[in-house]
Protein backbone atom coordinates (compact mmCIF):
# COMPACT_ATOMS: atom_id res chain seq x y z
CA UNK A 1 0.00 0.00 0.00
CA UNK A 2 2.98 2.43 1.13
CA UNK A 3 4.35 1.45 -2.53
CA UNK A 4 1.18 2.02 -4.41
CA UNK A 5 0.48 5.82 -3.08
CA UNK A 6 3.86 7.23 -3.42
CA UNK A 7 4.37 5.88 -6.80
CA UNK A 8 0.48 6.72 -7.62
CA UNK A 9 1.67 10.16 -6.53
CA UNK A 10 4.55 10.54 -8.66
CA UNK A 11 2.59 9.27 -11.66
CA UNK A 12 0.56 11.89 -11.03
CA UNK A 13 3.45 14.60 -11.52
CA UNK A 14 4.79 12.59 -14.25
CA UNK A 15 0.83 12.94 -16.10
CA UNK A 16 1.35 16.54 -15.93
CA UNK A 17 3.88 15.97 -18.32
CA UNK A 18 2.45 13.01 -20.17
CA UNK A 19 -0.24 13.81 -22.51
CA UNK A 20 -0.87 10.01 -23.66
CA UNK A 21 -0.28 8.64 -20.57
CA UNK A 22 2.35 6.66 -21.65
CA UNK A 23 4.93 7.84 -18.69
CA UNK A 24 2.37 7.11 -15.88
CA UNK A 25 2.37 3.88 -17.82
CA UNK A 26 5.73 2.39 -17.43
CA UNK A 27 5.61 4.42 -13.98
CA UNK A 28 2.80 1.25 -13.07
CA UNK A 29 5.15 -0.83 -14.55
CA UNK A 30 8.15 -0.27 -12.38
CA UNK A 31 5.63 -1.15 -9.61
CA UNK A 32 3.99 -3.82 -11.04
CA UNK A 33 7.70 -5.44 -11.68
CA UNK A 34 8.27 -4.07 -8.14
CA UNK A 35 5.14 -6.18 -6.78
CA UNK A 36 6.34 -9.56 -8.22
CA UNK A 37 9.98 -9.16 -7.39
CA UNK A 38 9.35 -8.49 -3.73
CA UNK A 39 6.67 -11.48 -3.98
CA UNK A 40 8.94 -13.91 -5.18
CA UNK A 41 7.16 -14.48 -8.25
CA UNK A 42 9.01 -15.73 -11.33
CA UNK A 43 6.94 -14.71 -14.89
CA UNK A 44 7.84 -16.85 -17.74
CA UNK A 45 6.48 -15.69 -21.24
CA UNK A 46 6.25 -17.16 -24.45
CA UNK A 47 4.50 -15.64 -27.64
CA UNK A 48 6.34 -12.33 -28.55
CA UNK A 49 7.13 -13.63 -32.14
CA UNK A 50 2.76 -13.58 -32.48
CA UNK A 51 2.87 -9.57 -31.46
CA UNK A 52 3.84 -8.13 -35.16
CA UNK A 53 1.67 -5.43 -36.81
CA UNK A 54 -0.27 -3.52 -33.69
CA UNK A 55 -2.50 -2.14 -32.73
CA UNK A 56 -4.18 -5.38 -30.73
CA UNK A 57 -6.71 -6.16 -28.28
CA UNK A 58 -5.65 -8.53 -25.89
CA UNK A 59 -8.18 -10.61 -24.24
CA UNK A 60 -7.22 -12.84 -21.38
CA UNK A 61 -8.37 -15.35 -19.07
CA UNK A 62 -8.70 -13.73 -15.65
CA UNK A 63 -7.98 -15.76 -12.02
CA UNK A 64 -6.64 -13.21 -9.89
CA UNK A 65 -5.18 -9.80 -9.00
CA UNK A 66 -1.79 -11.11 -10.01
CA UNK A 67 -3.04 -10.83 -13.71
CA UNK A 68 -2.70 -7.49 -14.11
CA UNK A 69 0.88 -7.27 -12.09
CA UNK A 70 2.07 -10.06 -14.94
CA UNK A 71 0.28 -8.34 -17.86
CA UNK A 72 1.83 -4.84 -16.94
CA UNK A 73 5.25 -6.22 -16.23
CA UNK A 74 5.92 -7.87 -19.20
CA UNK A 75 3.28 -7.80 -22.07
CA UNK A 76 6.33 -6.02 -24.27
CA UNK A 77 3.75 -3.10 -25.75
CA UNK A 78 2.38 0.12 -24.13
CA UNK A 79 -1.67 -0.71 -23.81
CA UNK A 80 -4.51 0.81 -21.81
CA UNK A 81 -6.59 -1.29 -19.84
CA UNK A 82 -10.11 -1.63 -19.91
CA UNK A 83 -11.89 -1.16 -16.48
CA UNK A 84 -14.85 -0.81 -14.73
CA UNK A 85 -15.62 2.50 -13.80
CA UNK A 86 -15.68 2.78 -9.92
CA UNK A 87 -11.84 1.63 -9.70
CA UNK A 88 -10.99 4.77 -11.01
CA UNK A 89 -12.34 6.60 -7.92
CA UNK A 90 -10.17 4.77 -5.53
CA UNK A 91 -7.90 6.47 -4.05
CA UNK A 92 -4.34 7.04 -5.38
CA UNK A 93 -4.30 3.90 -7.50
CA UNK A 94 -8.17 4.89 -9.10
CA UNK A 95 -6.35 8.75 -10.00
CA UNK A 96 -3.13 7.10 -11.40
CA UNK A 97 -5.34 4.82 -13.98
CA UNK A 98 -6.81 7.82 -15.27
CA UNK A 99 -3.99 9.80 -15.59
CA UNK A 100 -2.88 6.74 -17.42
CA UNK A 101 -5.31 7.65 -19.95
CA UNK A 102 -6.91 4.05 -18.90
CA UNK A 103 -10.16 3.18 -20.06
CA UNK A 104 -13.28 3.70 -17.97
CA UNK A 105 -16.28 1.70 -18.29
CA UNK A 106 -20.20 2.12 -16.86
CA UNK A 107 -21.51 -1.34 -16.68
CA UNK A 108 -24.39 0.18 -14.88
CA UNK A 109 -24.79 2.81 -17.73
CA UNK A 110 -25.73 1.47 -21.26
CA UNK A 111 -25.61 4.30 -22.60
CA UNK A 112 -22.35 6.13 -21.39
CA UNK A 113 -20.90 2.47 -21.93
CA UNK A 114 -21.92 2.56 -25.26
CA UNK A 115 -20.13 6.03 -25.94
CA UNK A 116 -17.29 4.73 -24.01
CA UNK A 117 -16.75 2.05 -26.65
CA UNK A 118 -17.20 3.78 -29.58
CA UNK A 119 -14.65 6.40 -27.97
CA UNK A 120 -12.56 3.69 -27.28
CA UNK A 121 -12.78 2.40 -30.70
CA UNK A 122 -11.64 4.80 -32.42
CA UNK A 123 -8.44 5.43 -30.39
CA UNK A 124 -7.95 1.52 -31.00
CA UNK A 125 -7.99 2.48 -35.02
CA UNK A 126 -5.97 5.33 -34.23
CA UNK A 127 -2.88 2.78 -33.28
CA UNK A 128 -3.68 2.04 -28.97
CA UNK A 129 -3.41 -1.47 -27.80
CA UNK A 130 -5.74 -2.57 -24.91
CA UNK A 131 -5.96 -5.64 -22.78
CA UNK A 132 -9.50 -6.82 -21.81
CA UNK A 133 -10.76 -9.51 -19.35
CA UNK A 134 -13.43 -11.25 -21.45
CA UNK A 135 -15.07 -13.03 -17.81
CA UNK A 136 -15.96 -9.74 -16.66
CA UNK A 137 -14.41 -10.85 -13.20
CA UNK A 138 -11.80 -12.99 -11.51
CA UNK A 139 -12.71 -17.23 -11.70
CA UNK A 140 -12.75 -18.21 -8.01
CA UNK A 141 -11.43 -21.84 -9.17
CA UNK A 142 -9.39 -21.13 -12.27
CA UNK A 143 -11.90 -22.76 -14.64
CA UNK A 144 -12.61 -20.30 -17.69
CA UNK A 145 -16.12 -18.36 -16.84
CA UNK A 146 -18.92 -17.50 -19.41
CA UNK A 147 -17.77 -14.32 -21.60
CA UNK A 148 -19.03 -11.10 -21.63
CA UNK A 149 -20.24 -9.53 -24.65
CA UNK A 150 -18.85 -6.36 -24.60
CA UNK A 151 -15.20 -6.77 -25.55
CA UNK A 152 -16.78 -7.86 -28.78
CA UNK A 153 -18.63 -5.65 -29.97
CA UNK A 154 -15.67 -3.24 -28.95
CA UNK A 155 -13.54 -5.55 -31.01
CA UNK A 156 -15.97 -5.66 -33.95
CA UNK A 157 -16.51 -1.84 -34.38
CA UNK A 158 -12.18 -1.27 -34.45
CA UNK A 159 -11.83 -3.84 -36.46
CA UNK A 160 -8.29 -4.58 -35.45
CA UNK A 161 -6.86 -8.55 -34.78
CA UNK A 162 -7.53 -9.91 -31.34
CA UNK A 163 -4.86 -11.49 -29.87
CA UNK A 164 -5.94 -13.97 -27.03
CA UNK A 165 -3.70 -14.62 -24.05
CA UNK A 166 -3.51 -17.51 -21.59
CA UNK A 167 -2.21 -16.99 -17.85
CA UNK A 168 -2.11 -19.70 -15.83
CA UNK A 169 -0.61 -19.99 -12.47
CA UNK A 170 -1.91 -16.92 -10.19
CA UNK A 171 -5.21 -18.36 -9.11
CA UNK A 172 -2.65 -20.68 -7.00
CA UNK A 173 -0.30 -18.00 -5.32
CA UNK A 174 -3.11 -15.20 -4.88
CA UNK A 175 -6.52 -16.79 -5.11
CA UNK A 176 -9.77 -14.31 -5.10
CA UNK A 177 -10.27 -12.49 -2.16
CA UNK A 178 -6.22 -12.51 -1.06
CA UNK A 179 -4.55 -8.95 -0.68
CA UNK A 180 -1.65 -10.36 -0.82
CA UNK A 181 0.28 -13.02 -3.00
CA UNK A 182 -0.32 -16.67 -0.12
CA UNK A 183 3.20 -18.39 -1.39
CA UNK A 184 5.91 -17.70 -3.73
CA UNK A 185 6.30 -19.31 -7.81
CA UNK A 186 5.97 -19.07 -10.99
CA UNK A 187 3.42 -17.21 -13.36
CA UNK A 188 2.98 -18.71 -17.44
CA UNK A 189 1.62 -16.21 -19.88
CA UNK A 190 1.20 -18.23 -23.35
CA UNK A 191 0.63 -15.39 -26.42
CA UNK A 192 -1.62 -16.86 -28.79
CA UNK A 193 -1.84 -16.05 -32.42
CA UNK A 194 -3.52 -12.84 -33.80
CA UNK A 195 -7.01 -13.20 -34.84
CA UNK A 196 -8.04 -11.39 -37.29
CA UNK A 197 -11.88 -9.76 -37.91
CA UNK A 198 -11.40 -6.80 -39.94
CA UNK A 199 -13.76 -8.65 -42.84
CA UNK A 200 -16.69 -9.71 -40.00
CA UNK A 201 -19.40 -8.12 -39.35
CA UNK A 202 -20.77 -7.32 -35.78
CA UNK A 203 -23.54 -10.26 -36.55
CA UNK A 204 -20.56 -12.26 -35.81
CA UNK A 205 -19.95 -11.24 -32.35
CA UNK A 206 -20.80 -14.88 -30.80
CA UNK A 207 -18.86 -16.56 -33.42
CA UNK A 208 -15.77 -14.78 -32.51
CA UNK A 209 -16.07 -14.90 -29.01
CA UNK A 210 -16.60 -18.54 -29.07
CA UNK A 211 -13.19 -18.64 -31.37
CA UNK A 212 -11.62 -16.64 -28.94
CA UNK A 213 -12.50 -18.67 -25.54
CA UNK A 214 -11.73 -21.77 -27.55
CA UNK A 215 -7.86 -20.78 -28.06
CA UNK A 216 -7.63 -19.07 -24.59
CA UNK A 217 -8.31 -22.47 -22.98
CA UNK A 218 -5.80 -24.25 -25.08
CA UNK A 219 -3.69 -21.57 -24.02
CA UNK A 220 -4.42 -22.08 -20.26
CA UNK A 221 -3.72 -25.86 -20.55
CA UNK A 222 -0.22 -25.04 -21.98
CA UNK A 223 1.39 -24.99 -19.03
Amino acid sequence: MVSAIYLSIIALVVSLFDRKGERVHRVGRFWTRMHLKVSGITVLIDGFDNIQKPPYIFMCNHQSALDIYSLQSFLPLSFKWIAKRQLFFVPFVGWAMKAAKYISLDRENPREALKAIEDAARKIRDGMNIVIFPEGTRSMDGALLPFKKGGFSLALRAGVPIVPVGIFGTNRLQPKGSFIPKEKGVIYIHIGKAIAIADKGRSAKTEVMNEVRAEIQRLIMER
